[in-house]
């Protein structure tokens, strides 16, 4: 489930109505059955790291409304999803009276997410940082998020699967750091490249 509470809170801090209906309506795109990792689990996951490094942020309401959003449209085979998604926050705050300037500094946070253009900006480097962190997690809970991802992708062939799969866990890999802020490099980086390392063996 997705937190009501605090998402009414969100929206006192941005200055906009409570917005209960459009709430429900990522809880259902985020409740679709084809999906396994990309949850409200995942939301709510990625909400408490915001949480431990509020301080380091430009604008915490901005980077929490693009992580409700970041993930709201998701379909396998779509190469689109980030911008669809961020279209959807962008439409949305837009239609809420918020400020263009704003509004593109969400859109330009969920479009971070596609973890292949380069950042630019602090908000944007802990967007990411927090997305990815599940590539750092003790083996249990990544070996579960590869499962999963699987899961998502169970009609792509494996052989296809796998060579895509391990183009993209290399490229993590091949990074000088995977997280840009030392708060996370220091908890995360370590675990993440062991992750990573194996899962490609695996594959």
């Amino acid at each position: 489930m997705m937190n009501l509470k605090r998402w009414l809170q969100l929206m006192g801090k941005l200055g906009i109505a409570p917005n209960e209906d459009t709430h429900d309506a990522l809880l259902t795109a985020y409740s679709e059955k084809h999906r396994r990792y990309h949850t409200a689990a995942h939301i709510n996951a990625t909400l408490k790291h915001l949480d431990t490094v509020t301080d380091l942020a430009n604008n915490s309401s901005e980077i929490e409304i693009a992580l409700w959003f970041h993930d709201a449209i998701y379909k396998p085979f779509s190469a689109s999803n980030e911008l669809d998604s961020a279209v959807w926050a962008s439409t949305f705050l837009s239609d809420n009276g918020v400020a263009k300037e704003r509004i593109d500094r969400v859109y330009n946070l969920i479009m971070a997410t596609v973890h292949t253009a380069e950042t630019a900006g602090n908000d944007q480097l802990l967007m990411v940082d927090i997305d990815l962190s599940i590539l750092g997690t003790k083996s249990t809970v990544y070996d579960q998020f590869e499962k999963d991802v699987r899961y998502e992708y169970k009609l792509v062939p494996y052989f296809l699967y796998r060579k895509k799969r391990k183009e993209i866990l290399a490229s993590f890999l091949e990074r000088d750091r995977i997280y840009r802020y030392d708060f996370f490099h220091s908890k995360l980086e370590e675990q993440a490249r062991v992750n990573l390392s194996n899962a490609i063996e695996v594959l």
